[in-house]
């Protein structure tokens, strides 16, 4: 069974976190993992002057996500950053190439899951999930998230990431926070998870 991880990364950090959901799906029995990136739509200009070209040149070497992936898929991980509370463009834009497989319902039932990043603590990471969950309920697909069996997300001695609604990681005003230890086990829970509803669902 094959699960497909399509994200969008600027500065790196879900693209951590999408190598990370990837080792977890390869721990699982019967499981292989494809990384997909969504793409990139800004010029190399523009990316410059942010700071993101160096992660851009990171990511280099991952395959560039095509919608008609996700019909080979058993299980869908979907991760993205966030921009005022919701999906950035580029995912958006990929979001909305979906249309063809919406008319064909080619998309109905698959699991899915989400996990996202933002700047602050309080910077939209749930909404950015919420909202996301809104075009995948139009496609037909079963919808996951980070139940309350995993213990680090009731956690309060540390900064962190992660609620019901799936893993998240806190990037810090300047970029510089990589996912933290407990936002990483966050996303292999999620991921494990989703994939052990994707097998109970196949058969």
């Amino acid at each position: 069974m094959k699960a497909y991880i399509v994200y969008y990364s600027m500065y790196g950090h879900i693209h951590a976190m999408a190598n990370t959901a990837a080792a977890a799906v390869r721990e699982m029995d019967g499981w292989t993992a494809e990384l997909r990136r969504v793409p990139e739509t800004l010029p190399d200009e523009v990316l410059e002057k942010m700071g993101a070209l160096e992660a851009k040149k990171l990511m280099a070497d991952v395959v560039t996500a095509r919608p008609e992936d996700l019909e080979d898929a058993d299980a869908i991980i979907f991760g993205t950053p966030t921009r005022f509370g919701n999906m950035p463009a580029q995912m958006k834009a990929f979001i909305d190439h979906l249309s063809g497989l919406w008319t064909r319902h080619a998309l109905v039932g698959k699991p899915v899951t989400v996990f996202a990043s933002s700047n602050t603590q309080h910077g939209g990471q749930e909404s950015t999930i919420l909202t996301f969950h809104v075009p995948l309920l139009h496609l037909g697909m079963v919808i996951v998230g980070l139940p309350y069996s995993f213990a680090g997300q009731q956690g309060v001695t540390e900064i962190t990431g992660c609620s019901p609604y799936g893993a998240s990681t806190i990037a810090g005003p300047d970029g510089s926070r990589m996912p933290s230890q407990n936002e990483m086990a966050g996303v292999t829970f999620q991921t494990k998870h989703l994939l052990e509803i994707a097998t109970k669902l196949a058969r």
